[in-house]
């Protein structure tokens, strides 16, 4: 008898996990999600932590508040735990699942083995394996869409067990029309692309991808034009996606569009014709130009700015003089081609008089410590922490530890004319009441009595920290070819794959190995296939803004809108804020207010201000009212008007109207005319006041799509 005993023990299941077999059954449900309880608010009286981050904090709510009267230890299938998700009795949330079910069974089992926490397992790590077909369907590369897949996450816990949880993880995909996902995780493909649906199992979430090829012919990838390795994995997808590449774009609209992007200027109408006359092979040539404009004092004029924007650099109330010392001091740092771990490490641990000094300016863009913790997390790793402030995060990894621990690391920072570092200060932990304890986010807990920004430093600049060089590589991508290989690019995280993992990864190293210099990989981009191919799509492809298949139509930002406007013209903007120069050389804007708009061209508010919450680059005018301000307000027509444009001069020397619109066609949209272009235009000049009709032809090229455009 004792032996039978000791059988029925041994094979016993093991006691229900609150943290590992509960709250995935409540998450599942969702029951914790934030339009249930898990609100901040709770809902009903009943509060749960988000998702399950505070387990402890849900054991006592479900156990232990309102005299335990959610759950019932003598009668455990009187509970409301149970009975309400059940739908036994009236729950606002309806039936979430049905009495017979798994998941009423493990919440049954735990209340009656007492509703404790025993924490026996402690979840380290959720992996999913490559998805596998559930079903025959058509074979690989036949353009069809593939047959259903299911998707099977694993559990690793810290005692070295793993689990099988497809039935208790949430699927989310992350676009619905693309994909439909079953609770079980058989995941069914709606159209062709490379579609992510995220898995979810308690405070894990990963990212993952199927694939589908479109219904069109095979692509022989060895076939694919190549210029360096960033083509290898960009034609891998092309070809696995059946996505047709449109041809290099011509010689004249390569050197516009690498102009305008590595110096945020158009090309003279001398180097144009120089350029075009050039006999070498296209590549080559194109390679020499590159190197030639990423030497020149316009790239670090440009990137600079561009470097600015990031940073978020705009001056504060009545602080034109530390506005002016930080941007002159990046702009130093830009011509020295200083390392940008360098340049970065250098503001975090920055004190000193903000107006003779750049740096501690980068202590001043913001009011406190939380703030300065969202800045530093947004701007150096495009990690949008702010979501930990009241809750740990439901998409990433922060938790609100990370987000008040990092902020803690700033807490003594005093702010003045003089930053510096007090002797005390603190940021309450919303959960404890108490001071938090400062944290490097993701990683370790810091000494409080010390500067804890030294060790920030040195973590965020790291060879291999896992988000400053991604975040960097990513803007770098986004600001060449119009979208990042992370969309939106300041929204790193595991639950926003990249279009292309792999590349993305080995830019990533390549950027740290070339001592994080920005020539580098802007060189490297530049000179790939992906980056020089034409903006007309292949049929087939017309859809494509995610894959590289043909180039993206980017608009320009307003800052190079009316810098190019000013060289087409001969005209310099004297606007307030500019620092100005020689035609089309304007820079960067130091003395804007901060609650004002920069607005040089007068086209309001909605004509590109960045949103300095979100976006990395201001947009130029996409509203209508900001576009008719551009085609019918001052800027533009002011300076044709202008006696003293190129345009004056050119009409007044009265050359041949083939000339006239040859010139302008270089000086405007950085090419020479076709041959129905010319005739066109030579037969408008023919008749009527040449004055007025040279303004009329130069009016329609600085206000057509093309000019307004990067192509």
């Amino acid at each position: 008898m004792n032996f039978c005993v000791l059988l029925l023990l041994s094979a016993a299941p093991p006691p229900v996990d609150f943290d590992t077999d509960v709250l995935p059954v409540l998450t599942k449900a969702g029951c914790n999600a934030g339009a249930c309880h898990g609100a901040a608010a709770g809902r009903g009286g009943f509060k749960l932590s988000l998702f399950g981050g505070d387990p402890a904090a849900d054991q006592r709510a479900i156990a232990r508040e309102l005299a335990g009267r959610r759950v019932n230890l003598a009668h455990p299938e009187r509970s409301l735990l149970l009975l309400k998700p059940t739908w036994q009795l009236e729950h606002e949330g309806g039936e979430r699942f049905t009495a017979d079910s798994p998941e009423a069974a493990a919440l049954f089992a735990w209340i009656a083995e007492g509703a404790q926490r025993t924490q026996s397992r402690q979840l380290v790590r959720l992996e999913v394996a490559p998805p596998r077909p559930l079903s025959p369907g058509p074979q690989a590369g036949s353009g069809q869409l593939p047959a259903n897949y299911q998707l099977q996450p694993i559990a690793h816990f810290a005692d070295g067990t793993t689990r099988d949880v497809s039935q208790l993880a949430v699927y989310t995909p992350a676009d619905p029309a693309s994909t439909e996902v079953s609770p079980r995780g058989e995941v069914k493909v709606l159209r062709p692309g490379r579609h992510a649906i995220v898995v979810r199992f308690l405070t894990q979430v990963v990212a993952v991808q199927v694939t589908a090829s479109y219904p069109l012919p095979p692509l022989a990838i060895e076939k694919l034009p190549r210029q360096n390795w960033i083509d290898d994995e960009i034609n891998a997808a092309l070809a696995a996606l059946r996505l047709p590449l449109s041809p290099q774009a011509d010689d004249a609209a390569l050197l516009r569009r690498v102009t305008l992007d590595l110096t945020g200027r158009l090309p003279a109408p001398a180097r144009i014709r120089e350029y075009l006359g050039d006999q070498r092979p296209s590549a080559e040539k194109l390679a020499a130009e590159i190197d030639r404009l990423l030497d020149s004092p316009e790239w670090a004029e440009h990137w600079t700015f561009l470097l600015a924007q990031w940073l978020r650099i705009q001056p504060g109330p009545n602080d034109l003089a530390g506005t002016q010392a930080y941007y002159a001091w990046l702009r130093e740092q830009v011509q020295q081609r200083r390392p940008l771990n360098e340049l970065v490490a250098e503001l975090i641990t920055a004190t000193g008089d903000s107006h003779t000094q750049g740096p501690p300016n980068f202590h001043r863009s913001t009011g406190d410590a939380r703030s300065e913790a969202e800045h530093v997390a947004e701007t150096l790793l495009a990690v949008r922490l702010r979501c930990a402030n009241c809750h740990n995060h439901p998409l990433d990894r922060w938790t609100q530890d990370d987000y008040h621990g990092l902020a803690a690391i700033f807490a003594k920072m005093s702010r003045g004319r003089e930053v510096k570092l007090n002797s005390s200060g603190d940021v309450s932990h919303p959960v404890t009441g108490e001071a938090a304890v400062p944290r490097i986010p993701g990683e370790t807990f810091l000494d409080p009595t010390s500067d804890g920004r030294p060790k920030l430093a040195a973590w965020l600049t790291a060879k291999d920290n896992r988000y400053f060089a991604r975040a960097w590589v990513n803007r770098l991508w986004e600001s060449l070819l119009g979208r990042g290989l992370v969309h939106p690019a300041d929204d790193l995280r595991d639950t926003n794959p990249a279009s292309h993992p792999a590349l993305l990864d080995q830019l990533t190293q390549d950027f740290v190995a070339a001592g994080f210099d920005l020539r580098h990989t802007l060189r490297l981009i530049a000179n790939s296939a992906a980056y020089q191919r034409a903006i007309a799509p292949q049929p087939g492809s017309e859809h494509d803004e995610r894959f590289y298949s043909h180039a993206l139509a980017r608009p320009l930002s307003q800052e190079v809108l009316l810098r190019a406007v000013c060289a087409a013209t001969g005209v310099e903007n004297h606007a307030a804020g500019l620092i100005t120069g020689p035609p089309g050389r304007s820079m960067m804007v130091t003395d804007r207010p901060r609650q004002i708009p920069f607005d040089p061209l007068g086209i309001g508010v909605c004509a590109g201000q960045p949103n300095q919450a979100k976006d990395s680059l201001p947009q130029p005018p996409n509203e209508l009212s900001a576009q008719l301000q551009w085609l019918n307000g001052p800027v533009v027509n002011a300076k044709l008007a202008d006696p003293s444009s190129a345009l004056a001069k050119l009409a007044e020397s009265k050359p041949p109207a083939g000339q006239l619109i040859e010139d302008y066609y270089l000086r405007t949209l950085s090419r020479l005319p076709t041959a129905a272009e010319q005739k066109f235009w030579q037969g408008e000049l023919a008749s009527g006041d040449w004055t007025q009709k040279c303004q009329d032809f130069a009016w329609s090229l600085l206000s057509c799509r093309e000019f307004v455009m990067n192509r």
